[in-house]
């Protein structure tokens, strides 16, 4: 029987917590990007199924207007900010812009249906209006309602899972085309 230390490396992910306002790129196929706890904020993950790179974005806030120097400190924390970050970074690891398959939860609503301060819905709707510029879509997404969660990368096999509040178990919410062209 092997030892508890090489029995635990069998099948071995490492986990990365991308933290609020934070986002992390990679091309190692044995790691997982996990951002949780998801409430207003929007969880974004990007991924190229030929080249096997992705990152996720952990974004807070709509718009960087709010703050350039903060923006200028930690893109993370906006989406506007934060997006053009990730995709800067993913392309410097060889994605492919037309290759892409973008993943989004969070975004969720706590207080109140029809505030100014609904960050989540704002949130969201920058995220679409910015894609749309960039001529790119989502595949898949788990956003709005009143439940937070927890979103994961798996870049090995570019599938994103997600646990909502109240969930035992993790679901898929995209499972990645491998090795297209």
């Amino acid at each position: 029987m092997p030892s508890p230390a090489l029995a635990s490396l069998a099948g071995f992910e490492r986990k990365v917590i991308v933290g609020l306002g934070d986002l992390v790129v990679s091309n190692n196929q044995d790691m997982a990007l996990t951002a949780c706890s998801l409430g207003s904020c929007l969880g974004v993950t990007v991924y190229d199924p030929v080249f096997r790179v992705g990152g996720m974005l952990h974004a807070m806030l709509p718009d960087s207007s709010v703050s350039a120097a903060k923006a200028a400190e930690q893109p993370g924390m906006f989406v506007d900010t934060g997006m053009e970050a990730l995709l800067r970074a993913v392309y410097a690891l060889k994605a492919g812009k037309h290759r892409l398959q973008i993943c989004v939860a969070g975004g969720a609503q706590f207080l109140g249906k029809s505030g100014y301060f609904n960050i989540g819905q704002r949130n969201y709707a920058s995220l679409t209006q910015l894609l749309e510029r960039q001529g790119l879509s989502i595949e898949a997404k788990d956003v709005g309602g009143q439940v937070s969660r927890t979103m994961s990368l798996h870049l090995g096999a570019g599938e994103v899972c997600l646990k909502s509040s109240g969930q035992n178990e993790e679901t898929i919410l995209f499972r990645g085309y491998a090795n297209i062209g």
